[in-house]
């Protein structure tokens, strides 16, 4: 505990045995920090692989990331939450950053820079398409590390139970609250997806599917649009 602050840290996961490895010897760093991670079903070795390293796992009845990161909330101990993608690596010292936060003027929320896991170039200028639209329009996404107190988290109800679009969805109802802090700290995402997808066809799925949220359409249906592309 830093000060009156202690801070859960709440991964979903599904089938990431992949990228456990490296995400396990980064948490053990930390271990006055309670870490809840929250299973989708996973037929993988995740399961094992998280339980072995002798963290806390909440076996979840739904896939669905939003519904995932509500019940690890829910048995959450501590007045922090952060909430963070199971392919990505905090920084060291990501505790001290959160709480040097917190007590800014107007807090709701916060989130961390983007750094992408490739020495690729583009993805230089990815980051830093990110980075911008996170410091000047406040709209960090799910993969940058979000973290709330506990109490606004439960006073706005939590995520939305969507199908996708969870994070976003989170950040435009906390954005009417008060203000959305950036940390000068990055996090480690991944580059999977672009490398698998490529860089423009990401690019351009991820901006249809923003689109149809603004449109209305319904989750289920850009959920089913992006992971059939996926």
């Amino acid at each position: 505990m830093i000060g009156n602050y202690k801070i859960s840290v709440i991964i979903p996961v599904i089938n990431e045995e992949k990228n456990l490895p490296t995400l396990l010897l980064n948490l053990q760093r930390k271990l006055d920090v309670e870490f809840i991670f929250v299973d989708g079903g996973s037929n993988d070795n995740t399961v094992n692989l998280i339980k072995n390293a002798g963290f806390k796992i909440i076996l979840s009845p739904i896939l669905r990331r939003s519904y995932q990161m509500n019940l690890g909330a829910k048995q959450a101990q501590s007045n922090i939450l952060l909430f963070l993608h199971g392919d990505t690596i905090l920084s060291n010292n990501y505790d001290e950053t959160i709480i040097n936060i917190l007590e800014k003027n107007n807090f709701v929320a916060g989130a961390f820079k983007l750094k992408i896991d490739s020495q690729k170039p583009i993805f230089r200028v990815i980051e830093t398409l990110v980075n911008w639209r996170s410091q000047y329009l406040l709209l960090p996404y799910g993969d940058q590390g979000i973290f709330i107190k506990k109490e606004i988290f439960e006073s706005i109800k939590g995520y939305q139970d969507l199908a996708i679009m969870e994070d976003f969805d989170l950040i435009k109802r906390l954005k009417k609250k008060g203000k959305i802090y950036i940390a000068n700290a990055s996090v480690t995402t991944s580059a999977r997806r672009w490398e698998k997808l490529g860089i423009f066809k990401t690019t351009l799925i991820n901006q249809l599917v923003i689109l149809g949220y603004y449109l209305k359409i319904k989750p289920e249906k850009l959920a089913l649009f992006y992971r059939q592309i996926k």
